[in-house]
């Protein structure tokens, strides 16, 4: 059994490293085993159509239209905008500002790609233009867009909410202190590299000044209190506050004028694209996931780690350091679906707080967008600096 386990994994990595697509390679390896080892194929994929019908995954593609709606209707520069004026007084303050603004623009996206591209032009070229280094504008940059798919709404929660069925509230609550946490260390590492690199600091706006700017961005930063207070209160569900936020974007570009009505049908198709792309890897992960089940996988692992590990800490470490490296060489909306199935049942069986397994999972897997080979967001802040 373990030998067909090792094949199963040997084969996906196999056609990955061939440049197939994550999903293709999925679906590839996963018929081959199913076809080799006499496994019922159409049973697989019965069980894998209901997959897209998750109502908790349809809020995934409105986060990631109300992100593309707010990236393109002036809402990523009035941010930064604001977040210069509150920070960009301290030694370093556009990188300081660069991540305040990535904690504001979390409150709004949930997506670190969404982040780099929208907010992430704005800010490299503001920091290169004031005589920051390229290599820590972009550094800052790509660091910074990991607090959107932690900090709420944050689509890998509900991503990991669809497969454990963990309240999708409970994990945005539980991404909020991480997600600062992590917004304070970055801060302080810029606070001290800008100290030692000399970089300068914006003088503070002035009163009239900055009341302007926080006029400006006052209304996008009601966004994260309109989503997030509307699912706390009861009033919507995760999915409708998805709906809420990209009707609201809507709304915000079109009163601002800058956003028009010949852009919603290229926005809403680059949106599509994306969703239809999460939702065909997770058919293709849903038919993975079938094999694991009929195979034991999960219980095969679970019970070689609760004969050698007997504490949950030593087991969420163990689950770090898999995501860790996992993140280095998969897409992150995969890994999501492919080892969950796995890791779930096992942090069950050994007592780990739900709430806790899926934080862990989001907050260390955000890393690899950020890590070579395959990290996303460098290849985004890769496609608008240049370098190599």
């Amino acid at each position: 059994m373990i030998l067909r386990i090792i094949i199963l994994f040997v084969m996906l990595f196999g056609f990955m490293a061939l440049g197939t697509p994550v999903a293709s390679a999925m679906l590839f390896s996963s018929f081959i085993y199913m076809w080799a080892f006499d496994i019922n194929i159409f049973s697989a994929v019965v069980s894998a159509m209901n997959a897209p019908m998750s109502q908790t995954l349809l809020s995934v593609g409105f986060f990631i239209l109300a992100g593309n709606l707010m990236n393109n209707g002036g809402v990523t520069r009035k941010i930064f905008k604001f977040a210069k004026d509150i920070v960009g007084w301290i030694p370093g303050g556009l990188g300081h500002a660069n991540v305040v603004a990535s904690v504001i623009f979390a409150g709004m996206s949930g997506s670190a790609t969404a982040d780099a591209g929208g907010l992430g032009a704005i800010e490299v070229k503001a920091m290169t233009d004031e005589g920051y280094d390229m290599d820590f504008s972009l550094a800052v940059t790509g660091a910074s867009t990991i607090l959107s798919p932690i900090i709420p709404p944050s689509i890998p929660a509900v991503l990991l909410a669809c497969l454990t069925g963990v309240s999708t509230g409970r994990l945005f609550t539980g991404g909020i202190i991480p997600g600062f946490i992590f917004a304070v260390f970055l801060m302080a590492t810029v606070y001290v590299i800008a100290l030692k690199r000399g970089y300068p600091r914006t003088p503070f706006p002035g009163r009239k000044a900055f009341w302007r700017d926080f006029m400006e961005a006052f209304f996008p930063l009601l966004t994260p209190i309109i989503i997030l207070g509307s699912i706390y209160t009861g009033i919507v569900t995760p999915t409708e506050a998805a709906v809420l936020a990209g009707f609201y974007a809507v709304i915000l570009g079109l009163i601002s004028r800058d956003l028009k009505l010949r852009d919603l049908p290229r926005i809403f198709a680059e949106s599509g694209k994306l969703l239809i792309s999460i939702l065909f890897i997770t058919v293709a992960a849903r038919i993975m996931q079938y094999i694991i089940t009929i195979e034991q996988i999960p219980a095969i692992i679970a019970n070689a780690l609760i004969a050698n590990v007997n504490s949950p800490v030593v087991f969420l470490i163990i689950e770090a350091a898999i995501l860790l490296i996992l993140g280095c060489v998969m897409d992150g909306t995969a890994t999501i679906f492919i080892v969950t199935p796995i890791l779930w049942p096992i942090a069950q069986q050994m007592g780990v707080d739900p709430i806790q397994f899926c934080i862990v999972f989001s907050f260390t897997l955000m890393v690899g967008v950020i890590t070579p080979p395959f990290g996303m967001v460098l290849f985004v802040l890769q496609g608008m600096s240049g370098i190599d």
